[in-house]
């Protein structure tokens, strides 16, 4: 067996078909073509004598000889990115990095925190999905995304966390149906909008309307906060917003508190990582996403120029 001709490219096109396990895919994170990819391993498997792969359905599936490869080169693979990245500084890395976040992320620390990392990480291109938290940890753990930003409790043995503050959530009205609630009271029946149950947000909002004794006409679930906000505001029911997302409707009027309602708990969010991650950018932008603050706030509302009218 010869492995005279084993490039570093041939271990890491390996390492990432593994994670990701189609070839399609792992050329996309690569940045470069399936037939590009599949020449490698072909050049690979002619170097060691063995086959590497076996196809089940759509997915390209490790042979035992191929698992270990993966497992015995992963330490190598980490290093020799440690060396280039040591020699060339972080500012000179490549590739692509993929942050999954939540909409209440995605308004507050994101932002700034993308920012940054484009000022001093000008050669990485970044890919950004805004999905619920179960969405996100599902990608993750597939290796589709490299680092999350997660509402809620994440405790999966499969990732690494670190907790960024947490958000406090409010029911809110617009004040006509704020005035009509105060007004009838219990007998009062209007449309309650929420995330879906699969976020940590519905059981919150469940246990808050519980407590009003509200009989809510409808329950309507919608993926996006923002749209939520909106149709509240237009009168259309209540709902349970994080207040870093509605503080200048709030303050402009749009929205206020529905009456007679208990504080509600804040709902904590994570930066999450696979644990068994070794690229050492991965983990720098890990370590930079650990000292966020989900509780900030970056701009302004989509509503703040209606202060000007």
């Amino acid at each position: 067996m010869s492995i005279s001709r084993i490039a570093f490219y041939h271990l890491e096109t390996l390492h990432w078909i593994a994670r990701l396990g189609t070839f399609a895919a792992a050329a996309e994170r690569l940045n470069t073509t399936q037939p590009a990819i599949t020449a490698r391993v072909r050049e690979l498997e002619a170097q060691l004598g063995v086959a590497l792969f076996r196809r089940e359905g759509r997915l390209m599936v490790l042979t035992p000889i191929g698992r270990q490869i993966v497992r015995d080169s992963a330490p190598l693979l980490a290093e020799f990115q440690k060396v280039l990245l040591g020699s060339n500084s972080f500012a000179e890395a490549r590739g692509v990095v993929r942050i999954g976040a939540g909409e209440i992320a995605a308004a507050s620390c994101l932002p700034d925190f993308i920012a940054e990392l484009q000022a001093d990480l000008p050669h990485i291109s970044l890919e950004v999905d805004i999905a619920l938290t179960a969405d996100l940890l599902q990608q993750i753990v597939k290796g589709r995304t490299d680092l999350i930003f997660g509402a809620g409790s994440i405790a999966h043995p499969a990732l690494k966390t670190a907790p960024i503050g947490s958000v406090e959530l409010l029911l809110l009205a617009s004040p006509a149906t704020a005035a009509l609630l105060a007004e009838k009271g219990r007998a009062a029946s209007v449309p309650l909008w929420s995330l879906s149950s699969q976020s940590p947000l519905y059981d919150i909002m469940r246990s808050a309307i519980a407590g009003t004794g509200l009989t809510p006409v409808t329950m309507n679930l919608s993926n996006n906060m923002r749209a939520m906000i909106d149709i509240v505001i237009a009168g259309n029911g209540i709902g349970v917003f994080p207040g870093t997302m509605v503080r200048a409707e709030l303050a402009a009027g749009f929205l206020v508190p529905v009456p007679g309602v208990a504080a509600m708990p804040a709902v904590a969010f994570q930066a999450a990582i696979r644990a068994t991650e070794t690229d050492p950018m991965i983990l720098a932008i890990f370590d930079r996403a650990r000292h966020l603050d989900v509780s900030t706030v970056i701009g302004t509302s989509a509503h703040e120029g209606r202060r000007q009218t």
